[in-house]
């Protein structure tokens, strides 16, 4: 073989090789990145409800993956202006949640814009289409059981429920919590009212004052900041309320006698994690009671008899075996 030719092999071999390693170079380099995460959380984080759950969610992503994702968020959006913070969120970003189902018809409609995103969108009932997931949280589980342990509890017999748009989660949830607490105590006067507006504090305060009026003394509430109303209106007439979505027993509220936990933040954590994971897939998945403490549950800060947490430990196993049925969507 001439020394041209050898050369020319030469040079061949190194230029294969060098090119072999940039690809190999070019691909761990895309491993390397890391995932781009969009979140919109519509309401106050501030709300010590749905919202500061969704963004302990996300807190709590970022800090377990680290510099393996990039978390951005948008809040206190209203619903006008939804479709122009999904956008912005999805030019960016290789996922975005939408935080809350109020956001569901925005997503829906801007995933068809972004094909290459996954959305993803916590609260609602929905079928996923082909680049959206939808988790549904099963309010109206946990609000039969807020029902039952606001009857349990109320020394009147008169409990109520003020939900915030009249939406069918949350009017199942009320209808639900009234449900839960004539299951235990059939001559429980229940009084559900939606406000028509989750950050409406007066709204909130002026439907608990009514009920207060016709003698309920526990109060439950899917709210966001209009929770703030009711706590007004139960401090200065003395009644009592169970907590929506996070359980704050350790604050030692003595508004408060009890918390439901509804795991938004939970699911957002779950959207995270299949992402990252790479297991990620369009779906409809219910959550509540069947997929643990996390995602539902109530815990009594004081007073719960042995006789009470023996009613709730049966009413869960009810519901999870589907002897008694609640409505979903």
């Amino acid at each position: 073989m001439s020394a041209t030719r050898r050369a020319f092999l030469q040079t061949g071999m190194l230029s294969a090789a060098f090119i072999g390693s940039s690809v190999r170079l070019g691909f761990a380099d895309d491993a390397a990145k890391p995932l781009r995460i969009g979140i919109l959380i519509p309401g106050s984080r501030a709300d010590h409800g749905w919202m500061e759950s969704a963004y302990n969610g996300m807190k709590a992503a970022e800090q377990r993956y680290g510099s393996k994702v990039v978390i951005t968020s948008i809040e206190n959006v209203k619903f006008a202006d939804m479709e122009q913070a999904l956008v912005t969120l999805a030019s960016k970003n290789d996922m975005v949640i939408g935080a809350a189902g109020q956001t569901q018809a925005s997503v829906l409609k801007v995933a068809k814009r972004f094909p290459k995103v996954k959305f993803s969108i916590v609260g609602p009932t929905g079928q996923p289409t082909d680049n959206v997931a939808q988790y549904d949280v099963l309010q109206a589980q946990i609000g039969f059981i807020a029902g039952a342990v606001a009857a349990l509890m109320s020394k009147n017999g008169a409990v109520s429920y003020v939900g915030g748009l009249e939406i069918p989660a949350i009017v199942n949830t009320g209808t639900e919590f009234a449900n839960g607490a004539k299951h235990v105590k059939p001559d429980t006067k229940c009084f559900v009212t939606y406000t028509g507006d989750f950050d409406d504090v007066a709204k909130a305060k002026e439907a608990t004052l009514a009920a207060i009026a016709q003698g309920a003394d526990v109060h439950y509430n899917i709210l966001n900041l209009g929770v703030r109303g009711m706590e007004q209106a139960a401090r200065e007439k003395g009644t009592k309320m169970i907590g929506s979505y996070t359980n704050y027993c350790s604050d030692n509220n003595p508004l408060y006698i009890a918390y439901t936990v509804s795991g938004i933040g939970f699911m957002v954590e779950y959207a995270i994690d299949q992402a990252v994971a790479g297991t990620w897939h369009p779906e409809y998945k219910q959550f509540g009671l069947a997929m643990g403490p996390r995602s539902a549950d109530i815990e009594i800060c004081a007073g719960a008899t042995p006789e009470i947490q023996a009613r709730i430990k049966e009413l869960k196993d009810d519901l999870l075996s589907s002897k008694i049925k609640v409505k979903v969507g």
